[in-house]
C-alpha cells in the first residue's frame, strides 16, 4: 500500500510538473513561431522589393534601347531625305514630266488651284 501511495504521488507530481512545463513552453513556442513568421514576412518583402527594382531596371534599359533605335531610324530617314532632295535639285523638267504623266494616268485626281487670297476653290464646279 505504501508503494501504491508513492506511485500515485509520483504520478500526480509528474502531471503537475508536465502542466508547469506546458505553461512555460506554450508561450515560448508562440514567441518562437511569431519570430519565424516575422522573418519569413521580412524575406518576402525583401524579395518583392528586389523584384520591383529588377523590373524597373529592365524597363529603364528597354526605354534606353528603344530611344536609341528611334534615333537610328531618324538618322536613316534624314539620310534618305538628303538623297532624294539631292537627286531632285536641278531636275525641274523631269519633275514636270512626272507630274504631267501622273495627270494622264489618274482620271479621278482633283487639282486645287489657289485663288488670289491663297485659298483653294474646293470643287466649285464639280457635281
Amino acid at each position: 500500500m505504501h508503494n501504491t501511495k508513492n506511485l500515485s504521488m509520483f504520478g500526480i507530481g509528474a502531471v503537475v510538473i508536465f502542466i508547469l512545463v506546458l505553461l512555460w513552453a506554450i508561450p515560448q513556442y508562440k514567441v518562437w513561431t511569431q519570430e519565424l513568421n516575422g522573418k519569413a514576412l521580412f524575406k518576402e518583402a525583401e524579395w518583392s522589393r528586389q523584384i520591383a527594382v529588377e523590373e524597373a531596371r529592365a524597363k529603364k534599359e528597354s526605354a534606353i534601347l528603344e530611344a536609341e533605335a528611334e534615333v537610328e531610324r531618324a538618322k536613316g530617314v534624314a539620310e534618305a531625305n538628303d538623297i532624294v532632295a539631292g537627286s531632285l535639285e536641278g531636275n525641274e523638267e523631269y519633275l514636270r514630266y512626272l507630274w504631267i504623266n501622273g495627270l494622264q494616268t489618274n482620271e479621278m485626281q482633283v487639282i486645287y488651284v489657289p485663288t488670289e487670297a491663297g485659298l483653294p476653290i474646293l470643287e466649285a464646279g464639280r457635281r
